[in-house]
């Protein structure tokens, strides 16, 4: 067979050569423009979630004044009336064990053994913030916005029911609290979504960059960080 025959055409070889770079050039203005679309419109959701979020509270200030208490010195506070009618709806604590399952009782030992994890967890979390958090230069979380105790102040409860409340209390506060130090550190470090979805995130897992964004991860991990900054700065100036 002939080889100059089955040579292209020189106006082939440059279609061909052209058509090559046509495929093989980077997208470098589309996913740009698309990513910040994308961040936008997430945007622009979280700030819907904060709106409906004010909304709420001002609903449950309502509800409040429906129940009859007023805050005063930082507690909730009835009228004495108001006390009177909740006292005659507590039950005496043995009735409350005559009502409750034998199962339920058995139970108690394996609910209450859980406090001293609880309490270690509640000591180290604290000292990881108090440590690491003044190296990052981030605000560290106050815990007594999540561990709250007043309902031991209910006049209708009982005395075992007040202490199973404050358990409750105690362990969730825990919880609470240690998940918001949890999600201060990984936007720090780690300010990335996982591929699969994941229930009940975090409010700053939203912002968090997508998996596999390699373009936008050496940047926008310090964005991450100077957000974070920031929202403890705003905090501060908030308080003051």
């Amino acid at each position: 067979m002939n080889q100059t025959a089955a040579r292209p055409l020189p106006a082939c070889r440059h279609a061909i050569a052209m058509r090559r770079l046509w495929f093989a050039a980077p997208a470098v203005n589309a996913a740009p423009v698309e990513d910040a679309a994308m961040k936008s419109e997430i945007n622009a959701l979280a700030a819907r979630i904060r709106a409906l979020e004010a909304e709420l509270e001002e609903k449950l200030i309502e509800r409040r004044r429906d129940l009859e208490y007023k805050w005063s010195h930082g507690r909730a506070v009835f009228s004495r009336e108001v006390k009177e009618r909740q006292r005659k709806l507590k039950i005496s604590a043995g009735r409350f064990f005559a009502t409750s399952g034998f199962l339920e009782i058995l139970t108690s030992p394996f609910i209450y053994a859980v406090t001293l994890p609880f309490i270690a967890l509640d000591l180290f979390a604290s000292l990881f913030q108090m440590v690491c958090f003044r190296v990052y230069g981030i605000r560290q979380v106050k815990r007594r916005d999540y561990v709250v105790f007043d309902r031991h102040r209910l006049a209708y409860l009982n005395i075992m029911q007040k202490i199973n409340c404050t358990y409750c209390a105690y362990a969730n506060g825990v919880l609470a609290y240690v998940q918001e130090i949890a999600s201060r550190t990984e936007q720090y470090w780690c300010p990335i979504k996982h591929a699969e979805r994941i229930k009940d995130a975090h409010k700053r897992y939203a912002a968090f960059l997508e998996y596999g964004d390699t373009a936008s991860y050496p940047d926008a991990l310090q964005e991450q960080r100077a957000a974070l900054k920031a929202e403890d700065d705003a905090a501060e100036e908030k308080s003051v």
